[in-house]
């Protein structure tokens, strides 16, 4: 029997830190706000975080420097303010736990930003998707008053870029039998992990448009772009994602977080930390003789964005060699969506107890003599 097509939603927080700024602060409604990440090195050095949309008019946007940001908005009756991340965390919470009563299974994506698998609670129809979109929207401005955009598709990469297309508060559908006339006509750069270096790489590949990355010979991808992100480009283009929308509550997760001695987006730089933390999981989950089965990463940029990416392993795994290269790859990945550099850095296991790991195990036994 064949199995029911996913229909996976992304829900973003719309300019998440000025808009709780202004739900908390009525008298900020009507002018430009910008939250910023202050360095201490002098009132004006730092970098901005986020943004109203009537600062973004006047060309003020996320990761630009706020000496920038005020030249720009110099007369206009701006209010900038610092970061308030444990405040913004409270409130990201609240709206996590109202999304879940009407997901299938909730991944946080980061603070401002969430994956719902729906194809439970909708039976599988984008009608129902919508509705349900609905409901969610008026259950959130109801009970913590913020809005949200929401892509809805297939799977998580359609759903994000989806996402970003009616803002604020709006929604987009990309139907399966959609997908191929929606990415084909974007500019490469829409999609996670094309940054600028690559665009322009791709550039002189002729490749403009994410249908030319489609088409485009496969096997010269991997010579340009390596295996895992030239198989990466080719699957992304052509709409095919085949990751879970994982609930972090599934399993116990070990994992480590800290900050780095500076901040880096060198590839090898991040990864001495990451062994470091590696090490010290895999001495704790060996010491409880419990095995692995999903690798994740995060990464808090300089303006105080975090991100969390992550790799569900197709049979649960106890080596430290495993973690180190899922993690290495995600970050390798993670490094060209951004131009920013990484603050904080992390690494995680999602564990099997060793009840689970010896069914597990059972299970496969008898699988593989059926």
């Amino acid at each position: 029997m064949p199995t029911q097509a996913r229909i996976v939603m992304l829900v973003d927080l719309d300019y998440f830190f000025a808009q709780i700024e202004e739900q908390r602060r009525p008298e900020l409604k009507g002018k430009p706000v910008v939250v910023g990440m202050y360095s201490g090195r002098t009132e004006t050095s730092g970098a901005v975080s986020t943004s109203n949309y009537l600062a973004r008019k006047y060309g003020v946007k996320s990761g630009i420097p706020l000496f920038l940001a005020q030249k720009r908005l110099e007369g206009k009756d701006a209010v900038f303010l610092p970061v308030d991340y444990d405040y913004y965390q409270q409130v990201s919470d609240k709206i996590m736990a109202i999304l879940r009563r009407f997901a299938d299974a909730l991944e946080v994506g980061g603070i401002d930003e969430a994956y719902l698998d729906v194809t439970k609670k909708t039976q599988g129809s984008y009608e129902e998707a919508e509705a349900l979109v609905c409901k969610m929207k008026e259950a959130v401005k109801r009970e913590v008053q913020v809005t949200f955009s929401v892509g809805i598709g297939p799977n998580m990469l359609i759903a994000k870029i989806a996402s970003d297309i009616h803002k604020p508060d709006g929604v987009t559908i990309v139907c399966p039998e959609q997908v191929e006339s929606f990415l084909s006509p974007k500019p490469v750069d829409v999609l996670l992990g094309v940054g600028k270096k690559t665009v322009a790489k791709m550039s002189e590949m002729g490749i403009q448009t994410v249908g030319d990355l489609a088409k485009y010979d496969v096997q010269r991808l991997l010579e340009v772009f390596g295996k895992v992100l030239g198989i990466y480009f080719h699957n992304a283009a052509n709409g095919v994602d085949n990751e879970p929308v994982q609930e972090a509550g599934e399993a116990e997760s070990i994992g480590r977080m800290s900050t780095l001695k500076e901040n880096s987006r060198n590839l090898d730089f991040i990864m001495q930390k990451i062994n470091q933390q590696i090490e010290e999981i895999y001495a704790e989950f060996t010491q409880k003789n419990l095995s692995y089965r999903q690798v994740g990463i995060s990464a808090v940029m300089t303006n105080l964005s975090g991100k969390s990416r992550s790799k569900t392993l197709e049979k649960p795994a106890k080596d430290k060699e495993t973690i180190r290269k899922a993690a290495r790859e995600l970050f390798e990945k993670y490094l060209v969506e951004t131009d920013l550099e990484i603050r904080r850095v992390g690494v995680r296991v999602a564990v099997f107890s060793k009840e689970e790991r010896q069914q597990q195990q059972l299970s496969s036994f008898f699988y593989a003599e059926s």
